[in-house]
């Protein structure tokens, strides 16, 4: 049992549909049923959209590695598909009266996949790597932002000692101290990036650690195999000593690398996947959002432009020039033209169904500064800042994701409204494969980006974290005092007060949205086809998003 003091932890229950499960199909209508119920039953047919890049833990950045990873690995917590966490290679973890403190006392006789033991120690390690600059994790904020005791001064160099990190292990227990309460910090306890890891075999392996499925060791109830790095596909095997191996009744869940939506529905319906998403293109969707096996995919995800405001492209950091190409954004226009599968338009960087405040509002309409389309004020602004630049024209090229339709619709529906509302404008378009254009945006490799980024927890400060002075995912590197301070103040002297943290998330929101530092498109919202006869798969609209721990036909 997870004890957790109530007043401690009264934030974290305002998550509203953070870990909602999928069991119950959608209202019956139109549209022929998939033979995907024939076959063998202990297999699973699943699919990604994407190649994944990565099995490092510590490393991973995206959330179809996170299929991998997150399937792979048990944690101190599991997510439960219902708001919260469950026990699971811990049987328990009690919090200080102060939430300062938690002690994980693990299960006895925890294995690795390879039969060694698993301690308490492994927990350690992967803590301490995550935060190593040596490392380079894109995800040490996390136990920053955590207040985790040292994290900050290790991850920056200032500490060179990584036993200083205010995680211990004594026998069986993990021990984690915090220098201020974090709200989202139980949460972190089921998180993938913080999965243990085993020191001997990471050092071993060296450069190769993680690199294909054979370079990895597995602490869940399945094993990746069959993936060597560079190919598609790859299959979560049950690994047989996971601690509830019993009660994991999928012996392989094979999962395809399948890039093309209508592909993917076409193969549902041949029996050939368990499930498909229809919300690629508009068309797929109409054409069957009326199938009885439609079920709803919770997700806690913007999309939404960054600019690049490293200096590179002098343009971009003209305010003018970039509050004009926020108002001649039809977020409408571009849901009904480019993203008409359920999405909605966006309307803050936080997306709704998140979080809900005490009072009942959700946090995404709290916060919302008022983003509107006004094609007449953007040519006024775009004029000044062009005259300001001294220039009477300007060429962007815009990057975005060659392997969604979705994006590459709204970046035409966006080439063709911004060239029209601003003249003097051109915009070229670069489509690239969503890995590569991680690491474009990681690297400042762009002018303007179409990103889009699902929430780890439910609380604003997983997004709001995003754009401080120097968060990783601060793609266009923008800064903004007034911005730095808000996001700080909701979660240090405000971290446990929900209604007073929203307050300063709003102020954080009007600071990108007086400055023109980001542009919210859409939130993205997806329903697909499942096999009726897959049962108690966990759906989560933050974290690991497709859970088969318990999943079988």
């Amino acid at each position: 049992m997870v004890l957790v003091k109530q007043a401690t932890w009264k934030r974290l229950g305002y998550g509203a549909i953070a870990f909602a499960s999928v069991a119950v199909l959608a209202a019956c209508g139109n549209g022929g049923s998939s033979k995907s119920a024939e076959g063998d039953k202990d297999t699973i047919n699943w699919y990604v959209p994407t190649d994944i890049s990565t099995l490092d833990i510590s490393k991973n950045t995206d959330q179809y590695s996170n299929v991998a990873i997150g399937n792979s690995g048990g944690n101190l917590l599991r997510l439960d598909g219902k708001n919260g966490t469950r026990p699971d290679l811990a049987k328990k973890v009690d919090v200080s009266e102060d939430g300062l403190t938690y002690t994980a006392t693990l299960r006895d006789g925890l294995k690795w996949s390879d039969g060694s033991d698993l301690t308490a120690e492994d927990f350690v390690y992967s803590w301490q790597r995550i935060v190593d600059p040596k490392t380079a994790s894109e995800y040490a904020y996390l136990a920053v932002e955590a207040h985790l005791e040292n994290a900050d001064k290790i991850n920056s160099g200032e500490e060179k000692d990584l036993n200083k990190l205010g995680v211990k292990a004594e026998g069986n227990k993990v021990i984690f101290t915090l220098t201020n309460p974090a709200p989202q910090f139980m949460n972190y306890l089921a998180f993938s990036n913080f999965l243990p890891q085993k020191k001997e075999f990471v050092e071993k392996a060296g450069e190769d650690y993680a690199t294909t499925s054979e370079d990895m060791l597995y602490s869940g109830p399945y094993k990746v195999e069959g993936w060597n790095g560079s190919n598609g596909g790859f299959k979560l095997v049950k690994n047989k000593e996971y601690w509830d191996a019993k009660n994991v009744e999928t012996e392989t869940v094979n999962v395809e690398v399948i890039k093309k939506p209508d592909t993917a529905v076409q193969m549902y319906k041949q029996g050939d996947l368990d499930f498909a998403d229809i919300s690629g293109t508009s068309a797929i969707y109409n054409a069957n959002k009326k199938n009885k096996d439609v079920v709803d995919v919770p997700a806690a995800r913007t999309t939404y432009m960054v600019y690049n405001q490293t200096g590179n492209v002098k343009a971009l950091m003209n305010d003018k020039v970039r509050q004009a190409l926020n108002l001649a954004t039809d977020r409408e226009g571009i849901v009904e033209a480019a993203v008409d599968t359920g999405s909605i338009p966006a309307t803050a960087l936080v997306p709704t169904g998140l979080q809900t405040l005490e009072n009942g509002d959700d946090l995404t309409e709290f916060v919302a500064p008022g983003y509107q389309y006004d094609a007449k004020e953007a040519t006024k602004l775009f004029e000044e800042g062009l005259k300001e630049l001294g220039q009477d024209s300007l060429t962007l090229i815009v990057t975005a994701d060659s392997d969604s339709p979705a994006a590459k619709n709204a970046v035409d529906y966006l080439k063709s409204t911004w060239e029209e509302a601003l003249p003097g404008l051109t915009v070229e378009e670069k489509f690239v494969t969503f890995k590569q254009r991680l690491e474009d945006t990681k690297n400042q490799n762009f002018e303007v980006a179409l990103v889009s980024w699902g929430g780890d927890y439910p609380e604003g400060s997983t997004f709001y974290g995003l754009f401080t002075s120097d968060a990783a995912y601060n793609y266009g590197k923008s800064s903004n005092a007034d911005y730095d301070k808000a996001y700080k103040s909701a979660i240090t002297e405000n971290a446990m007060d929900p209604q007073k943290a929203a307050e300063n998330y709003k102020a954080a929101e009007k600071a990108l949205y007086d400055n023109a530092l980001y542009n919210p498109i859409y939130y993205l919202n997806s329903q697909g086809l499942q096999n009726p006869d897959v049962k108690e798969l966990v759906r989560n609209s933050t974290g690991l998003t497709v859970d088969f721990v318990h999943a079988h036909k």
